[in-house]
């Protein structure tokens, strides 16, 4: 039987401490969160390994690295509101659950946002809303929110999630290159009603279906 309070030590001491996650708040909370529970049946034995994890329909469960490092750039603050947008079965909500004051999360399948709901009132986890809609136009009408995480890599990051950020807000998503490239985890901040972004570090996390950016016009 597998010792999952071993493993998600192994974890932070061999995958994340080693990549330069570093935030107490944080590495508490993925110690004390079992991600094994956010993982469809059969799939538990991976949970802490250092890869994408499948949750079918072309979707995946982050590896643990990249999606540590996307919430420490956030630099989420206890009276934070948060966003998360394709939050799959719920693991990345229910971490920022543990951070900030509240958590909205944005899921497109319906079956993935079931899921979620119900491990998060397994595990007593009561300040997250599930919203099931189109992940590319965020949830506006909770928002504007503190900080924003996009679970999964976009080839751009649509206008409508920027523009629900808040003033001082900011924004976290892996941003993916060119077919068979790296893409790049982004840090995005609105300051004065303008936001801006700047690279932190590579990460090859599968693009999202439903991602795709507006068509260029050519004459």
């Amino acid at each position: 039987m597998t010792d999952y309070a071993l493993a998600r030590r192994n974890m932070i001491d061999g995958q994340l401490r080693p990549n330069r996650v570093n935030n107490a708040g944080l590495l508490a909370a993925i110690g004390e969160l079992p991600r094994e529970r956010f993982l469809p049946e059969g799939l538990s034995s991976v949970a802490y390994a250092d890869e994408d994890v499948p949750l079918g329909g072309g979707r995946f469960l982050m590896e643990p690295m990249v999606l540590a490092r996307l919430i420490q750039i956030l630099q989420p603050k206890l009276r934070d509101r948060a966003l998360v947008v394709a939050s799959g079965r719920g693991y990345g909500a229910a971490l920022l659950a543990q951070l900030v004051t509240a958590v909205i999360a944005v899921e497109s399948d319906e079956a993935l946002a079931t899921a979620a709901e119900r491990t998060w009132n397994e595990l007593g986890v009561t300040n997250t809303a599930q919203w099931i809609g189109k992940l590319e136009l965020g949830a506006a009408t909770s928002g504007p929110y503190d900080i924003i995480l996009i679970e999964g890599a976009v080839r751009q990051i649509p206008k409508p999630i920027l523009d629900q950020l808040d003033e001082g807000g900011r924004l976290a998503a892996v941003v993916a290159g060119p077919e068979g490239a790296m893409g790049v985890a982004e840090l995005v901040v609105k300051e004065g009603g303008v936001t801006s972004s700047r690279p932190i570090f590579d990460a090859g996390t599968p693009v999202l279906p439903g991602f795709a950016p507006p068509p260029r016009f050519t004459f």
